[in-house]
Protein backbone atom coordinates (compact mmCIF):
# COMPACT_ATOMS: atom_id res chain seq x y z
CA UNK A 1 0.00 0.00 0.00
CA UNK A 2 1.05 3.35 -1.07
CA UNK A 3 2.03 5.83 1.61
CA UNK A 4 0.14 9.23 1.87
CA UNK A 5 3.00 10.97 1.28
CA UNK A 6 3.84 9.16 -2.20
CA UNK A 7 0.14 9.88 -2.86
CA UNK A 8 0.15 13.57 -1.84
CA UNK A 9 3.29 13.74 -4.06
CA UNK A 10 2.08 12.21 -7.18
CA UNK A 11 -0.99 14.49 -6.96
CA UNK A 12 0.82 17.42 -6.53
CA UNK A 13 2.73 16.96 -9.44
CA UNK A 14 -0.15 15.87 -11.95
CA UNK A 15 -1.46 19.71 -10.63
CA UNK A 16 1.63 21.21 -11.51
CA UNK A 17 1.74 19.66 -14.86
CA UNK A 18 -1.60 20.74 -15.53
CA UNK A 19 -0.71 24.53 -14.12
CA UNK A 20 2.24 24.41 -16.48
CA UNK A 21 0.58 23.10 -19.69
CA UNK A 22 -2.74 25.89 -19.33
CA UNK A 23 0.07 28.42 -19.43
CA UNK A 24 0.70 30.98 -16.47
CA UNK A 25 -2.07 33.51 -14.93
CA UNK A 26 -1.45 36.71 -16.32
CA UNK A 27 -2.61 39.87 -13.86
CA UNK A 28 -4.83 42.15 -15.40
CA UNK A 29 -3.49 45.84 -15.67
CA UNK A 30 -5.31 48.15 -13.72
CA UNK A 31 -6.51 51.70 -15.71
CA UNK A 32 -7.88 54.38 -13.37
CA UNK A 33 -10.33 56.57 -14.08
CA UNK A 34 -11.17 59.67 -12.38
CA UNK A 35 -14.95 61.24 -13.62
CA UNK A 36 -17.54 63.69 -12.72
CA UNK A 37 -19.07 63.60 -9.18
CA UNK A 38 -22.75 62.86 -10.76
CA UNK A 39 -25.71 60.31 -10.91
CA UNK A 40 -26.00 60.46 -14.55
CA UNK A 41 -22.31 59.64 -15.08
CA UNK A 42 -22.89 56.62 -13.00
CA UNK A 43 -25.42 55.61 -15.12
CA UNK A 44 -23.21 55.53 -18.13
CA UNK A 45 -20.26 53.26 -15.90
CA UNK A 46 -23.31 50.80 -14.40
CA UNK A 47 -22.46 47.79 -16.66
CA UNK A 48 -18.32 48.39 -15.26
CA UNK A 49 -19.46 48.57 -11.56
CA UNK A 50 -21.71 45.72 -11.81
CA UNK A 51 -19.50 43.56 -13.77
CA UNK A 52 -21.82 43.30 -17.15
CA UNK A 53 -18.63 44.77 -18.94
CA UNK A 54 -15.64 42.76 -18.11
CA UNK A 55 -11.83 42.18 -19.81
CA UNK A 56 -9.65 39.87 -19.55
CA UNK A 57 -6.79 42.37 -19.65
CA UNK A 58 -7.91 45.41 -18.03
CA UNK A 59 -9.70 46.06 -14.54
CA UNK A 60 -11.16 49.81 -14.63
CA UNK A 61 -10.72 51.72 -11.08
CA UNK A 62 -13.25 54.28 -10.84
CA UNK A 63 -13.15 57.28 -8.82
CA UNK A 64 -15.82 60.05 -8.58
CA UNK A 65 -14.49 63.31 -8.33
CA UNK A 66 -16.05 66.79 -7.79
CA UNK A 67 -15.04 69.58 -10.42
CA UNK A 68 -12.05 71.21 -8.31
CA UNK A 69 -11.05 67.63 -7.26
CA UNK A 70 -10.71 66.83 -11.32
CA UNK A 71 -9.09 70.43 -11.90
CA UNK A 72 -6.37 69.35 -9.28
CA UNK A 73 -5.53 65.94 -10.51
CA UNK A 74 -5.39 67.34 -13.73
CA UNK A 75 -1.51 68.80 -13.94
CA UNK A 76 -0.75 66.04 -10.63
CA UNK A 77 -0.97 63.43 -13.15
CA UNK A 78 -3.04 61.17 -10.31
CA UNK A 79 -5.24 58.76 -12.82
CA UNK A 80 -4.72 56.92 -16.04
CA UNK A 81 -7.39 58.94 -17.64
CA UNK A 82 -9.36 61.96 -16.23
CA UNK A 83 -12.83 63.05 -17.60
CA UNK A 84 -12.08 67.10 -18.02
CA UNK A 85 -13.07 69.98 -19.78
CA UNK A 86 -12.50 71.12 -23.40
CA UNK A 87 -10.94 74.30 -22.35
CA UNK A 88 -8.76 72.78 -20.67
CA UNK A 89 -6.60 71.01 -23.23
CA UNK A 90 -5.68 75.19 -24.35
CA UNK A 91 -5.32 76.17 -20.70
CA UNK A 92 -3.36 72.88 -19.91
CA UNK A 93 -0.73 73.46 -23.33
CA UNK A 94 -0.02 76.80 -21.84
CA UNK A 95 1.32 75.29 -19.32
CA UNK A 96 3.29 72.93 -20.95
CA UNK A 97 1.11 69.98 -20.65
CA UNK A 98 -0.11 67.86 -23.22
CA UNK A 99 -3.29 65.89 -23.13
CA UNK A 100 -4.54 63.59 -25.53
CA UNK A 101 -8.17 63.09 -26.24
CA UNK A 102 -9.65 59.13 -25.83
CA UNK A 103 -12.89 60.09 -26.06
CA UNK A 104 -16.33 62.66 -25.74
CA UNK A 105 -17.62 62.84 -22.13
CA UNK A 106 -20.86 65.54 -22.36
CA UNK A 107 -22.07 66.16 -25.72
CA UNK A 108 -25.75 68.25 -25.82
CA UNK A 109 -28.35 65.74 -26.76
CA UNK A 110 -30.23 65.53 -29.31
CA UNK A 111 -33.64 67.09 -27.03
CA UNK A 112 -31.29 69.73 -26.26
CA UNK A 113 -32.65 70.88 -22.67
CA UNK A 114 -29.50 71.81 -21.44
CA UNK A 115 -28.20 75.14 -20.98
CA UNK A 116 -31.14 77.31 -20.32
CA UNK A 117 -31.53 80.78 -19.06
CA UNK A 118 -34.14 80.08 -16.41
CA UNK A 119 -36.76 81.97 -15.07
CA UNK A 120 -39.33 81.90 -12.53
CA UNK A 121 -42.77 81.39 -13.82
CA UNK A 122 -44.25 84.60 -12.30
CA UNK A 123 -41.33 86.87 -12.82
CA UNK A 124 -41.84 90.19 -14.82
CA UNK A 125 -38.92 88.92 -17.54
CA UNK A 126 -39.96 87.77 -20.84
CA UNK A 127 -37.00 87.85 -23.12
CA UNK A 128 -33.40 88.08 -22.38
CA UNK A 129 -33.31 91.88 -23.09
CA UNK A 130 -35.23 92.30 -19.95
CA UNK A 131 -32.59 90.36 -17.63
CA UNK A 132 -30.19 93.54 -18.71
CA UNK A 133 -28.79 94.64 -15.56
CA UNK A 134 -29.94 91.63 -13.68
CA UNK A 135 -28.42 88.82 -11.72
CA UNK A 136 -27.54 85.86 -13.48
CA UNK A 137 -26.45 82.61 -11.49
CA UNK A 138 -24.27 80.29 -12.59
CA UNK A 139 -22.40 77.12 -11.28
CA UNK A 140 -19.07 77.66 -12.60
CA UNK A 141 -18.38 80.49 -14.59
CA UNK A 142 -14.84 79.11 -16.03
CA UNK A 143 -16.32 76.02 -17.43
CA UNK A 144 -16.76 75.28 -21.04
CA UNK A 145 -20.59 74.85 -20.42
CA UNK A 146 -20.60 77.99 -19.38
CA UNK A 147 -18.59 79.24 -21.98
CA UNK A 148 -20.40 77.61 -24.69
CA UNK A 149 -23.60 79.49 -23.30
CA UNK A 150 -22.33 83.09 -23.45
CA UNK A 151 -21.18 82.13 -27.44
CA UNK A 152 -24.64 81.62 -27.75
CA UNK A 153 -25.66 84.62 -25.98
CA UNK A 154 -23.51 86.64 -27.53
CA UNK A 155 -23.71 85.36 -31.18
CA UNK A 156 -26.87 84.63 -31.42
CA UNK A 157 -28.76 86.81 -29.32
CA UNK A 158 -26.65 89.72 -29.03
CA UNK A 159 -25.86 90.38 -25.53
CA UNK A 160 -22.65 91.61 -24.04
CA UNK A 161 -21.36 88.73 -21.88
CA UNK A 162 -18.53 90.34 -20.59
CA UNK A 163 -18.16 89.69 -16.72
CA UNK A 164 -16.87 93.05 -16.27
CA UNK A 165 -19.27 96.00 -17.27
CA UNK A 166 -21.64 92.92 -19.17
CA UNK A 167 -25.48 93.15 -19.45
CA UNK A 168 -25.72 90.63 -16.94
CA UNK A 169 -24.24 90.30 -13.26
CA UNK A 170 -22.90 87.09 -13.02
CA UNK A 171 -22.62 85.33 -10.11
CA UNK A 172 -21.19 82.16 -9.01
CA UNK A 173 -23.26 79.97 -6.93
CA UNK A 174 -22.63 76.20 -6.25
CA UNK A 175 -24.99 74.37 -8.40
CA UNK A 176 -27.31 72.59 -5.56
CA UNK A 177 -28.01 75.98 -4.28
CA UNK A 178 -28.79 77.61 -7.94
CA UNK A 179 -32.65 76.31 -8.04
CA UNK A 180 -33.35 77.71 -4.60
CA UNK A 181 -31.25 81.09 -5.00
CA UNK A 182 -33.91 81.59 -8.18
CA UNK A 183 -37.11 80.43 -6.09
CA UNK A 184 -36.29 83.34 -3.16
CA UNK A 185 -35.60 85.62 -5.48
CA UNK A 186 -31.79 86.56 -4.54
CA UNK A 187 -31.03 85.84 -8.05
CA UNK A 188 -32.90 87.13 -11.45
CA UNK A 189 -32.22 84.39 -13.65
CA UNK A 190 -30.22 80.83 -13.49
CA UNK A 191 -28.09 78.83 -16.16
CA UNK A 192 -28.78 75.42 -14.29
CA UNK A 193 -27.26 72.13 -14.36
CA UNK A 194 -29.10 69.38 -15.88
CA UNK A 195 -30.71 67.92 -12.68
CA UNK A 196 -31.79 71.14 -11.36
CA UNK A 197 -33.02 71.85 -14.81
CA UNK A 198 -34.91 68.43 -15.03
CA UNK A 199 -36.57 69.46 -11.50
CA UNK A 200 -37.46 72.75 -12.64
CA UNK A 201 -38.75 71.75 -15.78
CA UNK A 202 -40.94 69.43 -13.99
CA UNK A 203 -41.99 71.64 -11.33
CA UNK A 204 -43.72 73.67 -14.01
CA UNK A 205 -42.87 77.37 -11.70
CA UNK A 206 -40.15 78.12 -14.14
CA UNK A 207 -39.97 79.54 -17.85
CA UNK A 208 -37.17 78.68 -20.15
CA UNK A 209 -35.99 82.72 -22.24
CA UNK A 210 -33.46 81.12 -24.39
CA UNK A 211 -32.46 77.35 -25.23
CA UNK A 212 -28.55 78.11 -25.84
CA UNK A 213 -27.92 74.55 -26.85
CA UNK A 214 -30.56 75.03 -29.64
CA UNK A 215 -28.70 78.18 -30.19
CA UNK A 216 -25.55 76.53 -30.63
CA UNK A 217 -26.78 73.78 -33.00
CA UNK A 218 -28.64 77.23 -35.28
CA UNK A 219 -25.61 78.59 -35.42
CA UNK A 220 -22.76 75.99 -35.82
CA UNK A 221 -24.65 72.78 -37.20
CA UNK A 222 -22.98 71.31 -34.54
CA UNK A 223 -24.09 69.70 -31.14
CA UNK A 224 -21.70 71.57 -28.18
CA UNK A 225 -19.18 69.78 -26.44
CA UNK A 226 -18.61 70.44 -22.46
CA UNK A 227 -16.50 67.35 -22.09
CA UNK A 228 -13.85 64.85 -22.71
CA UNK A 229 -11.79 62.03 -21.49
CA UNK A 230 -8.24 62.67 -21.68
CA UNK A 231 -4.76 60.56 -20.62
CA UNK A 232 -1.01 62.21 -21.30
CA UNK A 233 1.49 61.08 -23.54
CA UNK A 234 3.87 59.40 -21.97
CA UNK A 235 0.91 56.84 -20.49
CA UNK A 236 -0.30 56.17 -23.67
CA UNK A 237 3.03 55.15 -24.99
CA UNK A 238 3.65 52.86 -22.22
CA UNK A 239 -0.07 51.02 -22.91
CA UNK A 240 -1.54 51.58 -26.13
CA UNK A 241 -3.18 48.57 -25.50
CA UNK A 242 -4.40 48.82 -22.07
CA UNK A 243 -5.71 52.04 -23.44
CA UNK A 244 -7.69 50.93 -26.34
CA UNK A 245 -9.26 47.98 -24.14
CA UNK A 246 -10.47 50.70 -22.00
CA UNK A 247 -11.92 52.56 -24.94
CA UNK A 248 -13.63 49.33 -25.87
CA UNK A 249 -15.16 49.09 -22.30
CA UNK A 250 -15.90 52.45 -21.59
CA UNK A 251 -17.79 52.59 -24.63
CA UNK A 252 -19.41 49.01 -23.83
CA UNK A 253 -20.84 50.71 -20.47
CA UNK A 254 -22.32 53.07 -22.78
CA UNK A 255 -23.77 51.10 -25.38
CA UNK A 256 -25.50 48.84 -22.56
CA UNK A 257 -26.97 52.17 -20.81
CA UNK A 258 -28.37 53.18 -23.99
CA UNK A 259 -29.81 49.37 -24.73
CA UNK A 260 -30.77 49.21 -20.91
CA UNK A 261 -32.18 52.55 -19.61
CA UNK A 262 -35.01 51.76 -17.16
CA UNK A 263 -32.73 49.30 -15.85
CA UNK A 264 -29.85 51.91 -15.34
CA UNK A 265 -32.33 54.45 -14.20
CA UNK A 266 -33.52 52.60 -11.48
CA UNK A 267 -30.60 50.99 -9.97
CA UNK A 268 -28.93 54.92 -9.64
CA UNK A 269 -32.13 56.13 -8.57
CA UNK A 270 -32.19 53.80 -5.08
CA UNK A 271 -28.94 55.23 -4.71
CA UNK A 272 -29.21 59.16 -5.24
CA UNK A 273 -32.81 59.71 -4.31
CA UNK A 274 -33.50 60.59 -8.24
CA UNK A 275 -36.65 59.97 -10.28
CA UNK A 276 -35.67 56.49 -12.03
CA UNK A 277 -36.79 58.56 -15.34
CA UNK A 278 -34.42 60.89 -15.03
CA UNK A 279 -30.94 59.01 -16.25
CA UNK A 280 -33.63 58.17 -19.36
CA UNK A 281 -34.26 62.24 -20.05
CA UNK A 282 -30.77 63.10 -19.39
CA UNK A 283 -29.53 60.86 -22.38
CA UNK A 284 -32.05 61.71 -24.82
CA UNK A 285 -32.84 65.83 -23.88
CA UNK A 286 -29.87 66.77 -21.78
CA UNK A 287 -26.55 65.89 -22.31
CA UNK A 288 -25.03 62.27 -23.42
CA UNK A 289 -21.97 60.24 -22.84
CA UNK A 290 -20.74 59.21 -26.09
CA UNK A 291 -17.27 57.10 -25.07
CA UNK A 292 -16.45 57.54 -28.86
CA UNK A 293 -15.55 60.64 -31.14
CA UNK A 294 -17.22 62.22 -33.99
CA UNK A 295 -16.19 64.07 -36.72
CA UNK A 296 -18.73 66.81 -35.39
CA UNK A 297 -17.29 66.26 -32.14
CA UNK A 298 -14.08 67.42 -33.09
CA UNK A 299 -15.65 70.72 -34.92
CA UNK A 300 -17.58 71.57 -31.75
CA UNK A 301 -13.89 71.32 -29.88
CA UNK A 302 -12.50 73.66 -32.54
CA UNK A 303 -15.28 76.01 -32.62
CA UNK A 304 -15.53 76.62 -28.72
CA UNK A 305 -11.80 77.10 -28.91
CA UNK A 306 -12.30 79.67 -31.61
CA UNK A 307 -15.11 81.69 -29.96
CA UNK A 308 -13.15 81.78 -26.80
CA UNK A 309 -10.22 83.06 -28.58
CA UNK A 310 -12.98 86.01 -29.42
CA UNK A 311 -14.08 86.85 -26.38
CA UNK A 312 -10.01 86.84 -24.78
CA UNK A 313 -10.02 83.31 -22.96
CA UNK A 314 -7.29 81.88 -24.89
CA UNK A 315 -4.59 83.03 -27.18
CA UNK A 316 -4.18 79.62 -29.26
CA UNK A 317 -6.96 77.50 -30.99
CA UNK A 318 -5.46 74.07 -30.97
CA UNK A 319 -6.46 71.59 -33.74
CA UNK A 320 -8.92 68.74 -33.01
CA UNK A 321 -6.52 66.58 -35.11
CA UNK A 322 -3.53 67.36 -33.21
CA UNK A 323 -5.14 65.80 -29.65
CA UNK A 324 -7.57 63.23 -30.64
CA UNK A 325 -5.86 59.58 -30.52
CA UNK A 326 -5.68 58.09 -33.42
CA UNK A 327 -6.65 54.89 -32.38
CA UNK A 328 -9.70 56.56 -30.68
CA UNK A 329 -12.96 54.86 -31.20
CA UNK A 330 -14.84 56.91 -33.85
CA UNK A 331 -18.78 57.37 -34.53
Amino acid sequence: MKSKTRVFGATLGVALMATVAAGPVTAKETITYAYLLDPALEGVLYAIKTGKVTSKTVEIKASALAIPALIQSTPAKRFDVIMNAVMAIPFAKKRGLELVVLSTALRSSKGRLGAGIWVKKSSPYKTLADLKGKTMGNYALRSTGTTWVRIALWKKHGINVSYKNGDFKWVQIQAPALLPALASGRIDAATLIHAQAYKALKSGDYRVLAWTNRDIKELFGIDSVAAVNVTYPEKLAKRPAAFREFNRMLRASVLYAVKNPDEVGKAISAKYKISPDYFKAWMADYSFFPGAVSDEDMKAMEVVWSNAKEMGIIQKVPKAADVVWKDAIRE
